[in-house]
């Protein structure tokens, strides 16, 4: 016995058929989701510290900034208003997602993605026309509608296309398209910043529009999955499809799982009523837990506001710029790693090696600020303390880009049997939002109530999810997304509520070592 987990050994049913060119490229254009959710992130933090645009919107932070250099500084920047432009995008994006689900389910995965650019496309031309706060506000609304359709449907969509043995990488191209629309933000930030006449923030929030339109023409060419088509009531269309993704004729016994999994999920009138049954605890638990556990990191502390923050810490204009680009970089190189090993290690290693190091950062942050700022927040950090907590914070932002980052929207994504597919991902997705609202409006506030104790704060948070893998989230690499339910089956804790018929298929389950 190793704690409270297990491994699945070899899996599950392995289905023929192999890695085709054509699910690659359905994937590789599928994930392009993840770019607008990407650049919104990193797009926010950099605008906000811009002084063109605090002095047009936020003129009364503008004038506490400029005043307070012997102040405290980690109360300079904390404004209700000037958090509600980054955080009310997430709460769009929570109501959007009980939208999405039905779409999702009754339209197909594409027709949410494209549905999600369309609207983000709209919010990009209204934030980079602004002339009041109001219009960044409702920007940001239909930004937010966007991200709540795009997150919704894209894992599922690479979920579903994706062959068992390489799901997970597949499914993590999402988060590097996170990652990277992140990193962009970034380096259009830095180059924005730069522009006489103030109006770079403008370039910076109408660019947009680019993965917006990226999104939506790919969205266009994108083939359905073979689940959403046999949900929809095409099951010959299906096989078909199937057949091509696979590169094999020989697809009937994965084409069989799918149609009884699809036939079980037919059976069920509500989803968002079944998914609270007793058979469906393991799925409605982890979907609320982990995207809890995922913005509880304080990730999008960094994320959102990473010049801010580092501006607050004593970097000036250009440095806090470049080192939002710097973690950017090691956002994207690290969430390569994870796409390598995912899938040839698996979840959980990935889960509690990251939770470790992230727990070693942020204590080591949080003691930092606390020796250079104390409770008063006036100091300095020399040159080499400050490139140290850039080192500390590169190595947070990398644990979490090979952990909890991309398999925060990959397990959710993979463990829900059809029938509660749709409702399991929009909860996933809600939870997400709720919370990354939560951090996004209240971390200023926050930071400046609860100073460099905030990073020990979310340390804790970090100690505990790390627990909570250790025991409750079984192993799923490997395992055909329709045969799920035998690696909650097996599992120690979680076996007691899956009943026998909820198993695909007469055939045994593979062994486990628990």
């Amino acid at each position: 016995m190793a704690g409270g987990g297990f491994v699945a050994q070899g899996g599950g049913r392995q289905y023929e058929g192999e890695v085709t060119a054509f699910v690659m490229m359905t994937c590789f254009v599928a994930a392009f989701g993840g770019l607008i959710f990407g650049y919104d992130i990193g797009i926010s933090g950099g605008v906000t510290s811009m002084d063109s645009f605090l002095k047009k919107f936020f003129p009364s932070v503008y004038k506490k900034e400029k005043e307070s250099h012997h102040d405290n500084m980690y109360c300079k920047f904390d404004d209700h208003v000037l958090t509600l432009f980054t955080s009310s995008l997430y709460l769009a994006a929570l109501v959007a997602s009980f939208f999405a689900s039905i779409v999702t389910r009754t339209f197909g995965r594409k027709m949410s993605m494209l549905l999600g650019g369309l609207v983000f496309l709209l919010g990009a031309i209204v934030n980079g026309a602004a002339t009041n706060v109001a219009m960044l506000i409702i920007g940001r609304l239909l930004l937010g509608v966007g991200v709540g359709f795009s997150n919704q449907s894209v894992p599922v969509y690479l979920s579903e296309m994706a062959p068992a043995k390489i799901r997970g990488a597949l499914n993590i191209g999402f988060q590097m398209a996170i990652t990277i629309g992140i990193l962009a933000a970034n380096l259009i930030n830095y180059g924005t910043a730069k522009i006489e006449g103030g109006w770079g923030w403008r370039v910076s929030l109408g660019l947009a529009a680019v993965p917006a339109i990226m999104i939506c023409i790919g969205s266009l060419f994108l083939p359905d999955t073979p689940n959403s088509i046999i949900e929809r009531g095409h099951p010959e269309e299906a096989k078909k499809m199937l057949q091509k993704i696979r590169g094999t004729d020989n697809v009937e016994e994965e084409f069989r799982d799918l149609v009884e999994a699809t036939e079980a999920a037919k059976r069920v009138d509500n989803p968002w009523n079944n998914i609270m049954q007793p058979r469906y605890r393991p799925q409605l638990v982890i979907c609320c837990l982990i995207p809890f556990f995922q913005q509880i990191t304080g990730i999008n502390v960094i994320m959102f506001y990473a010049p801010v923050l580092f501006k607050t810490l004593g970097f000036g204009d250009d440095a806090s710029l470049m080192s939002a680009v710097i973690t950017g970089v090691v956002n994207v190189v690290a969430t390569v790693v994870s796409i390598y090993s995912v899938d040839k290690f698996g979840r959980r290693i990935l889960f509690l090696e990251g939770g470790m190091q992230m727990i070693v950062c942020q204590i080591l942050v949080g003691v930092m600020i606390a020796i250079t700022f104390g409770t008063t927040g006036v100091g300095e950090l020399s040159k080499g303390e400050a490139n140290f907590v850039l080192f500390l914070i590169c190595a947070y932002v990398a644990a979490f880009a090979w952990s909890w980052g991309p398999l925060g929207w990959l397990v959710p994504s993979e463990i829900c049997p059809l029938e509660i597919r749709s409702a399991g991902t929009a909860i996933n997705v809600i939870v997400n939002m709720s919370f990354t609202f939560l951090i996004g409006q209240f971390f200023l506030t926050m930071l400046c109530h609860l100073k460099f104790g905030l990073f020990w704060f979310f340390g804790g948070w970090v100690v505990v999810m790390t627990i909570f893998i250790y025991f409750f989230l079984p192993e799923t690499k490997n395992v055909p997304i329709e045969e799920i339910n035998r690696v909650w089956k097996s599992h120690w804790f979680w076996g007691k509520y899956i009943p026998d018929d909820a198993v695909i298929g007469d055939r045994p389950s593979k062994s486990v070592d628990v």
